[in-house]
């Protein structure tokens, strides 16, 4: 073999490596932004119509929220804000619109005090995606139906449902969210 066709050889077969390499960082990329945001990774990617435009959005909320300084709350604020949720709960009895209006701000307020930028809803809703992708979409539920009954195209379990969502997410901020039960069985040791 002459020594144009070994250069030749080696440059062939390192760019073959170089391509193997960018080929398996990607899928590897791809698959941890498919797991880490689950539905909230579908939902981008059919905003942004393709998948390299999506991964592009998602780790960039990443690199994003990575750089915020979140915090856990202290147990005294924790239960202010639960203490808070519970009598915008009862207020729904009677005001049902205005108890979800006191929800979506009461959401907002936590997540503030836990450290996220709550200017705008849609950058609101990508921060929190990172950390909560299954709760995000109850977000972006509740506001819409909170949206959609300002236009007077809501019903009232359409705004108890945002209760709900909200509350969903209220919960996961505020790490009250219920423990799963696990079953504990007592077993006699022998002698």
């Amino acid at each position: 073999m002459d020594r144009t066709t070994l250069i030749v050889l080696v440059i062939v077969v390192a760019a073959v490596l170089v391509a193997v390499a960018v080929y398996v960082s990607r899928r590897k990329r791809s698959e941890h932004l498919r797991e880490k945001f689950g539905p909230e990774y579908e939902r981008t990617l059919k905003q942004q119509g393709d998948a390299r435009h999506a991964e592009k959005v998602l780790a960039d909320r990443e690199a994003r929220v990575k750089k915020l300084t979140l915090r856990t709350l202290p147990a005294a604020d924790r239960q202010r804000y639960a203490d808070d949720w519970a009598m915008v709960q009862r207020r729904f009895v009677d005001d049902p619109a205005g108890a979800v209006t006191q929800a979506d701000k009461l959401v907002t307020q936590v997540m503030d005090a836990r450290g996220y930028p709550t200017g705008d809803f849609e950058q609101r809703a990508a921060d929190i995606s990172v950390d909560y992708p299954v709760f995000v979409q109850n977000y972006r539920a509740a506001r819409d139906i909170t949206l959609r009954h300002s236009k007077g195209q809501s019903s009232t379990e359409d705004l108890r449902q945002a209760m709900v969502h909200f509350r969903s997410l209220f919960d996961e901020l505020l790490g009250t969210h219920k423990p799963e039960r696990v079953e504990v069985t007592h077993e006699r040791l022998a002698s």
